[in-house]
């Protein structure tokens, strides 16, 4: 298998397992991610994922250019996945926060998975980059167009068109990074940052994530009268009522996801 997917305690890791490649991405590892997030979204138990990559070295490489595929760049183009690079870069029907556990380097698809992602969390080792136009190519898959939405548009615009890489405490300066520890506390810090999501409501995170999804081409007034399915559906739970009466009787709250 070239991604490991495992759930535990309500978390699912999903780990592109191909670290000999950088963690590069081949059209069976594509099916295989695009897969798991169409598990992901089927299934109720899992309240928060986290992505990453095999070993020490990437997070992901991004395309792996090796295997080939034999589509020209307007080919490729054409046959985009709708969902973006690894199907999450533009993904929008993923209800769960999604935990970018970037390890090293993050580069052309690689990178554009971790804008995808709800929470990045990285080594000071890691290293963001869309090199695309250094072999030609475009950031197609979510990067060129993503980017932009999140860092300032000079500084997105200086990675893109020069192919230079951005440095964790660079990226966590832009706010595209929440966090940036030392590679040995990677895991007890992607670990806490779990913990506190699972902490919350279900269905307030679930409508916490739509919102913010789906209205930032909104008016902050357009965008907090708009009646969403889950935003109706957290606030009807009967864990709305839960996490009152747990703050009044000063106890942890017991989530029923209903």
């Amino acid at each position: 298998m070239s991604v490991l997917f495992d759930v535990k305690d309500h978390v699912a890791y999903v780990t592109i397992d191909r670290a000999d490649r950088m963690n590069a991405v081949d059209p069976d590892t594509d099916a295989a991610l695009n897969d798991i997030w169409q598990q992901v979204e089927a299934r109720d138990d899992i309240r928060c994922v986290v992505l990453t990559g095999a070993g020490e070295r990437a997070f992901s490489a991004g395309a792996d250019m090796k295997a080939g595929g034999g589509h020209s760049g307007l080919e490729y183009w054409a046959a985009a996945n709708p969902n973006g690079f690894g199907g999450i870069a533009l993904r929008q029907t993923l209800n769960v926060p999604v935990i970018a556990r970037v390890n090293g380097l993050a580069l052309g698809g690689g990178f554009e998975m971790v804008l995808g992602a709800d929470i990045v969390i990285a080594s000071e080792s890691a290293k963001f980059g869309l090199p695309e136009a250094k072999v030609g190519r475009l950031p197609l898959d979510g990067g060129m167009v993503a980017l932009q939405r999140l860092i300032p548009r000079n500084i997105a615009a200086g990675i893109m068109l020069t192919g230079r890489m951005l440095s964790a405490s660079d990226a966590a300066h832009y706010g595209l990074v929440n966090a940036v520890v030392p590679a040995a506390d990677l895991d007890a810090e992607v670990a806490a940052w779990v913990k506190d999501i699972l902490s919350c409501a279900p269905l307030s995170v679930a409508a916490i994530k739509d919102t913010l999804r789906n209205t930032a081409h909104l008016t902050p007034t357009e965008a907090r009268d708009l009646r969403r399915p889950a935003l109706v559906t957290a606030l009807q739970s009967e864990d709305s009522e839960e996490g009152v009466r747990a703050f009044r009787e000063k106890r942890a709250p017991v989530w029923q996801g209903k």
